[in-house]
């Protein structure tokens, strides 16, 4: 009887702040996949972002409350150690053998995939599961269609209803004294509050 294939899916992100979507989303794509667990690797510094509206520390306690009891749900940090511009080829690289490699991605940030610093090496360290997004395509631009074919490699779906919820639309609305209630969790709203974070900032 052979050794049992372990599936790790990574899910990569701002999380700032970490909202109902994002958590969601680790949950359907483990269930869909088959995944051992989903490991959320917060960025220190997104490249392709500005300034984010947290601190790299807020925004993995908040990620703390959001996976607290959800099983298989993990957290890594190799991001926010390893500090300067976060490219994802990067993380991949220092990833340990063995496990069958998933990174999970919205629509949305699969339209400007072929953008990402060294593409076609990361389509070869991990299998691409992407989800819905309102307002995004649910396909691969043509170059990575066409690279995914010449490699034997697929694209997997999560079916996923799309979420209409962004960390864009949430910080806004702190920023207006506006209410969050059925964005995210309330012990993270509670954490937001009692750190009086993005209050300041609409972008």
């Amino acid at each position: 009887m052979g050794v049992r294939e372990h599936r790790q899916g990574l899910l990569g992100g701002s999380f700032d702040p970490v909202h109902l979507a994002h958590i969601e989303l680790a949950r359907q794509a483990q269930r869909h996949l088959a995944l051992d667990s989903v490991t959320l690797i917060p960025a220190a510094r997104p490249w392709q972002r500005g300034v984010l509206g947290a601190t790299a520390q807020h925004r993995l306690e908040m990620l703390k409350l959001a996976t607290a009891g959800e099983a298989g749900l993990k957290l890594s940090t190799v991001e926010i150690d390893r500090d300067g511009p976060t490219y994802t080829i990067d993380t991949l690289r220092d990833l340990p053998e063995g496990p069958r490699y998933f990174w999970i991605l919205g629509a949305d940030q699969l339209e400007n995939f072929c953008s990402w610093k060294q593409w076609q090496e990361i389509t070869t360290r991990v299998e691409l599961a992407v989800a819905a997004r309102p307002g995004s395509a649910l396909k691969a631009p043509p170059a990575l269609d066409e690279w995914l074919a010449s490699q034997g490699r697929v694209l997997h779906f999560i079916p996923m209803p799309p979420f209409n919820l962004s960390a864009t639309e949430i910080r806004q609305r702190i920023a207006g004294g506006q209410s969050v209630d059925g964005m995210m969790l309330p012990s993270v709203a509670q954490y937001i509050q009692q750190h009086g974070l993005y209050r300041h900032s609409a972008a």
